[in-house]
């Protein structure tokens, strides 16, 4: 009976708690907690700002404002070759070449720029806008160690041109739009970021390239068109692609804006460039660098050697110096430093901040127009014009120290043509390279002229 009595006892206040239990479950109070659950957040949880997310900007008013600047250039050449059999089967005896490219106007009355290689060769340059009209370009100077040439067309109203943006100001992953003629497909635009700055693609030529890289598709064509920024401003000119399958593979370079208006502006005015340099030899400080030399810096252009009676050596800079910054641009390669001066005039002067056995320095540094050269370990100068009257000389370098590269051209000789061009400054050397020298001629103390020729690999 007991027994019976306290399981009876227990299951009356069993099923009063549990009684308890479900008014409790059902009270507003606890229902409220139970519904606004889901917007408790964990104290370690950072909410993603949506808003803080950048996103493409409308490219259609830029693209709409550009793309009449940009202009299809067609090279006519006429071929040195013989005609084939069904080219003379059909009274074509004599073929024309003709190759395609873009080019971007820079001013209302006419100036376009492009690359050298799109005119290169050209009997004929026929421009034609995007609104279908044609002209005949005539070619105005060009640069082949910088790739740019200036074309001129008459109009009789002004023409849509682009201006220059500042190249030193853009940014990496900055959006940018590459305008131009892919495949003749007249007035395409692409879409892409700023991949890289200062990249120089051949490191062991001597251009010292700074180009501009990005992802927007450029392909055969494109060379010599416009890269804008999405102010609309030209910040630089489409010149190459690297890939294996001769198509575009997410790689694209310009010319910066800040170098290619320089140029511009000299080829006007003067028919060359005019480049003013610092007065230095010298390497990008690398890991091997640092170890053997015992380097305090990781990043920066180390100078090797100092030209004579430049800009450098009288402002005071020496062998081993490190030169981390110039003006407001920081140096981390040799292309960051060669970009910038490319950039600048002789005459220009500026800030050079370097170390110096572990010491932050600043020099102001003018630069100059190169009075001597390294040419295949040579030392060259130019000759003045009362030199070569008295040489009975219309072309032709001083060489002012043989190099054991060439120990046939010795001291007191004259350079004259490098593959058969006659070379009348030193700044004629520019275009050419250790791969694409296929001869030398030269005239020996003795007045005898010799010839030297390159086997090519």
């Amino acid at each position: 009976m007991k027994t019976i009595l306290k399981i009876c006892l227990v299951s009356i206040i069993s099923s009063g708690l549990t009684f308890m239990f479900m008014i409790s479950f059902y009270s507003p109070e606890y229902k409220d907690t139970i519904e606004n659950s889901n917007s408790i957040i964990p104290i370690n949880y950072t909410p993603n700002n949506i808003n803080n997310i950048a996103t493409p900007s409308d490219f259609v008013l830029i693209a709409n404002r550009s793309i009449d600047a940009v202009v299809h250039v067609k090279n006519i050449a006429n071929s040195s070759d013989e005609g084939s059999y069904m080219d003379y089967f059909l009274g074509q005896g004599r073929r024309s070449k003709i190759g395609t490219g873009s080019g971007v106007i820079v001013s209302p009355d006419g100036y376009i720029m492009t690359n050298n290689h799109v005119i290169e060769g050209a009997k004929t340059l026929e421009v034609t806008t995007n609104d279908n009209k044609r002209y005949i370009a005539t070619l105005v100077a060009t640069d082949p160690v910088t790739d740019i040439a200036v074309l001129k067309v008459d109009t009789d109203k002004p023409l849509p041109y682009l201006f220059f943006g500042d190249s030193n100001e853009s940014k990496i992953g900055e959006w940018v739009l590459a305008i131009g003629n892919p495949f003749n497909l007249n007035s395409t635009v692409t879409a892409g970021i700023i991949s890289a700055k200062s990249r120089d693609l051949n490191k062991r030529d001597s251009k010292n390239q700074s180009y501009i890289q990005t992802d927007a598709a450029v392909n055969m064509g494109n060379s010599g068109g416009a890269l804008v920024n999405t102010s609309g401003e030209l910040i630089g000119i489409n010149t190459a692609i690297t890939s294996m399958s001769g198509g575009f593979e997410g790689y694209s370079f310009a010319i910066p804006s800040n170098i290619a208006r320089k140029v511009f502006e000299d080829l006007v005015e003067f028919g060359s460039v005019k480049k003013g340099l610092i007065g230095i030899y010298g390497t990008p400080v690398t890991p091997d660098l640092v170890a053997s030399e015992r380097l305090g810096l990781l990043e920066g252009v180390y100078i090797i050697d100092i030209q004579k009676g430049m800009g450098a050596e009288k402002a005071g800079l020496l062998e081993k110096d490190i030169i981390t910054q110039i003006d407001n641009i920081k140096i981390k390669t040799f292309s960051d430093l060669t970009g910038y001066i490319e950039s600048k005039h002789p005459g220009d002067k500026v800030n050079v901040k370097y170390y110096r056995n572990g010491k932050a320095k600043s020099t102001d540094v003018t630069l100059e127009v190169i009075k001597q050269t390294n040419f295949l370990k040579m030392s060259l100068e130019n000759f003045s014009t009362e030199e070569k009257n008295e040489m009975n000389l219309s072309y032709g370098l001083k060489v002012m120290e043989s190099g054991a590269y060439l120990y046939e051209i010795e001291a007191n000789s004259v350079l004259l043509k490098v593959n058969d061009q006659p070379l009348y400054t030193i700044d004629d050397l520019r275009q050419f390279s250790l791969t694409n020298i296929r001869n030398l001629e030269y005239l020996s103390p003795l007045g005898e002229k010799e010839r030297i020729s390159f086997r090519q690999r």
